[in-house]
């Protein structure tokens, strides 16, 4: 009878095994950096989207997704992941504009009535991906305005609701500031200059978990009441995973749902976010190769192996870490999209500076990463 019991036994847990998804199995991995979050995963509010990339004999496209508590009516603080549509909006726009027959291109700048510093959309983006730039973000968003951003988003069918810029004073200012365009910084001559705009006030969200922790950090006072996130940037896991296919694939979606930038335009943002900080100019022993290459090399220094080439971006703040990536190994013939998003704010104070994301956090995601990986490589042999 004792037998029986466990040869049952055994079957079910065989079956059960066989049963897991791929997503699943790798979180499943008896690993501390993975079992640490997947014990709690409400406390951590992790959502992972993972999609296997497989092409058919002619070379057409197939996903097949993978999910893990991603939800649209659960907010977290996309952080600077917001950046990463952005950016793709300003060339969109851009091209709009020469389509006008206004001669300025991503290599003319620009700069803002109340800056002193000239740019280009060029090196804005540039400086988004390679180490996430927050200056940068800041003068596409002038460019660009809130209702651009988000009616280019709802129009595209992607959710999500843009509305400050970051780390400055300003940041929920309605009205953008104005621009000029210049084919040279010393040259007299405008090429174009852009008005003020002023933009529509932001409803506030209307999502769970919207207020949270237990107090923040405001002028140095600590204020013992949940923080609101209700007037504050909202872009769902699953609208950044579509965006990161919209760019790599655009052929997939129907002319209103793509970024309609033309291939040149494509193939530079595709580079920038591939583009590791050493390579835009930045010092490499502060800013190592994994510095916003959070998964599979956000814990190391060490340097990316060549044929690893990693398409993403990625977001912290308030205890929040969110990457969204496009990984290819050239070596392996490997090719994935993930996308991940975790909390570790143990003290639940917000805005004190006290986060787990070098212990826990950023474990977490550069596990992961490797983890699908390994999954990747067994699954094309």
């Amino acid at each position: 009878m004792k037998s029986i019991v466990i040869f049952i036994l055994l079957t079910i847990f065989i079956s059960s095994c066989s049963s897991k998804n791929p997503l699943e199995k790798v979180l499943d991995a008896d690993l501390q950096q993975i079992t640490t979050i997947i014990q709690d995963p409400e406390k951590y509010e992790v959502q992972i989207i993972y999609s296997q990339i497989d092409r058919d004999e002619t070379g057409k496209i197939h996903f097949t997704d993978y999910k893990y508590y991603p939800s649209d009516s659960v907010y977290f603080y996309p952080a600077s992941a917001v950046k990463f549509p952005v950016a793709l909006m300003a060339l969109e726009k851009l091209e709009k504009l020469q389509q006008k027959g206004i001669q300025i291109d991503r290599q003319s700048y620009f700069k803002t009535e109340n800056d002193t510093i000239y740019t280009t959309i060029e090196k804005a983006i540039t400086e988004i991906f390679a180490v996430s730039d927050n200056k940068a973000y800041n003068k596409l968003f002038e460019f660009l305005g809130q209702d651009y951003i988000n009616s280019s988003l709802a129009s595209k069918k992607i959710k999500g609701r843009i509305s400050h810029r970051l780390s400055t004073a300003n940041g929920y200012a309605l009205a953008t500031q104005p621009i000029i365009f210049k084919k040279k910084i010393k040259d007299s001559s405008i090429l174009y200059t852009q008005a003020s705009i002023t933009n529509t006030k932001q409803q506030k969200l209307q999502l769970k978990k919207i207020i949270k922790g237990v107090g923040f950090i405001q002028n140095d006072t600590l204020i013992h009441k949940p923080m609101d996130f209700s007037v504050r940037n909202y872009i769902p896991l699953q609208s950044l995973h579509d965006i990161m296919k919209r760019v790599h694939f655009p052929e997939l979606y129907s002319k209103n749902e793509r970024f309609n930038i033309n291939k040149e335009n494509l193939e530079f943002v595709q580079q920038a976010m591939k583009t590791l900080p050493y390579q835009a100019g930045y010092d490499k022993n502060e800013y190592y190769d994994g510095y916003v290459k959070f998964f599979m090399y956000g814990d190391t220094k060490e340097e990316i192996p060549k044929h690893i080439e990693i398409y993403n971006k990625v977001g912290y703040a308030y205890g929040y870490l969110t990457d969204c990536a496009y990984i290819k190994d050239t070596k392996n013939d490997i090719e994935f999209i993930v996308s991940a998003t975790l909390h570790v704010n143990k003290n639940q104070i917000f805005n004190d500076d006290t986060y787990e994301y070098d212990t826990i956090g950023i474990p977490f995601l550069a596990e992961l990463g490797k983890q699908i990986h390994t999954l990747e490589k067994k699954r094309k042999q």
